[in-house]
């Protein structure tokens, strides 16, 4: 071979190096990049009946602002066990520890989803029922008084014989987000996702909390979930809990700075 040809060789033998070097370099920076990520846990966030993915929209700007992960999730609302295992697919597919919220109907869901789950290291409950196995939304509706939902929800008939719940929009501001803007909650309204009638009557599964660390934040003013359940089902878990007084079932909506800093709280215990 030709001297002449041997330094081409040699260069672009050199040039390879170089451009593997780099790659190297640049993914270990991600790599990096992405353990000072995996430094705090991921967020998700689960909507309860007659509300959706949006609600958490102010609540995720502060998470996200803070260097959180989030993801809101999707909540079908058909059935607990069904729900359950929606939410538990999507936590299977997300790396690092999960810090596991959930608002309403969906605290019911995320007690059944995390089950099993050891990357999950916290559950939030936000206004938000904690259920002991067996135990259905309607049945802990009515173990104290307060709630005035039955009054508000209107039936849909479906074609496979269930029933979808929505809450009547001229009574959704004062039953569900009093303490939330008027045209806030109108909005809310028009876009609330309906519940099956037999998804609030089926009994949860094995609730992850007697093993997870358990939060509640109690909204005082609840017309859905009275605060007096809400209070019992935290002393029961054994959860740490905080008191919104003044605030109403949307209290994530309405007080989207003391909800994000609540789910903050549940993060840093879980380091």
């Amino acid at each position: 071979m030709s001297l002449s040809r041997r330094l081409r060789v040699l260069g672009v033998a050199t040039a390879a190096l170089a451009t593997a070097a780099g790659i190297m370099a640049v993914s270990g920076s991600a790599a990096q990049a992405g353990r000072d990520r995996g430094m705090k846990p991921t967020v998700v966030l689960v909507h309860g009946a007659f509300a959706d993915s949006s609600g958490w929209n102010r609540v995720t700007r502060q998470l996200l602002r803070d260097g959180y992960p989030v993801v809101a999730a999707a909540n079908p609302l058909r059935g607990v066990a069904s729900d359950a295992a929606q939410i538990k697919a999507l936590l299977q597919s997300i790396d690092g520890p999960i810090v596991l919220v959930g608002h309403s109907y969906g605290g019911i869901v995320i007690s059944d989803a995390a089950t099993g789950n050891p990357n999950v290291k916290a559950l939030v409950y936000v206004a938000a029922f904690s259920p002991e196995q067996g135990e259905s939304a309607f049945e802990l509706s009515s173990k104290f008084p307060g709630s005035t939902l039955g009054d508000t929800l209107r039936p849909v008939p479906l074609p496979d014989g269930n029933v979808d719940l929505y809450v009547d929009q001229k009574l959704f501001h004062q039953q569900f987000a009093a303490d939330a803007p008027a045209q806030e909650a109108a909005l809310m309204a028009v876009s609330q996702r309906p519940v099956t009638a037999a998804a609030l009557n089926e009994g949860a599964g094995a609730p992850a909390w007697h093993t997870i660390p358990s939060y509640h934040l109690i909204a005082e003013a609840d017309k859905n979930i009275p605060a007096q359940l809400q209070h019992f089902m935290a002393e029961r878990a054994h959860g740490v809990t905080q008191s919104v007084e003044g605030a109403s079932h949307a209290v994530f909506v309405s007080q989207p700075g003391t909800t994000a800093a609540f789910i903050e709280r549940a993060a840093r215990g879980t380091a």
